[in-house]
């Protein structure tokens, strides 16, 4: 798609969800980076840290608000489907996500398909994770490998992973934290 028409399609998107092209712009590379199905990134329009898979889980600064939330949801799921139908050109990122993509496939194929198709998956920094709700089943895939948890009655719909020394992850579900600590790691 040339350069023209892409600026178009976003600013179409921006007037429809009323964000600034800009923000649609930020969305965009965002959910590129994220192989077209999940994008993490910030921007004050949608109140700053942003979050959103294409399993139906999305977060933005302020978690209660609903109107917000409903535009995160609008602008990524119209660019998704444009990335999808190829009017918004190839999804894929910088060459920093290239290795991982092509062995990978975009939208993490390679996780296990005995355990069914994640609803909730995701990436920040070296770290990526994926829920499966049928199995009730987590896996986190960090620099050292991948773990499998059992995670129980639990429901994972997002992740918090604090930056300091430690980087702590923490993901969250309809009641609250779920602390990898809680979980039983599994074979």
């Amino acid at each position: 798609m040339s350069g023209r028409n892409e600026t178009a399609m976003i600013r179409r998107i921006a007037d429809k969800h009323g964000v600034s092209a800009e923000a649609v712009a930020t969305a965009l590379s965002a959910l590129r980076q994220g192989g077209g199905g999940m994008a993490q990134f910030s921007h004050p329009a949608f109140g700053g840290m942003a979050q959103w898979s294409s399993g139906g889980m999305s977060m933005v600064g302020d978690m209660f608000d609903k109107v917000l939330k409903s535009k995160l949801d609008g602008v990524m799921t119209d660019l998704a489907a444009a990335l999808k139908d190829g009017s918004l050109g190839e999804t894929g990122g910088h060459a920093a996500h290239s290795k991982e993509s092509s062995s990978r496939g975009k939208t993490g194929e390679d996780w296990p398909p005995e355990l069914g198709r994640p609803s909730s998956s995701g990436s920040q920094n070296d770290m990526r994770y994926a829920f499966f709700p049928d199995s009730r089943r987590l896996i986190v895939e960090e620099r050292n490998g991948r773990t499998t948890y059992d995670t129980g009655a639990h429901r994972i719909t997002g992740v918090s992973q604090q930056q300091s020394g430690d980087r702590t992850i923490t993901f969250t579900g309809p009641d609250g934290p779920v602390s990898l600590k809680g979980l039983k790691v599994v074979e």
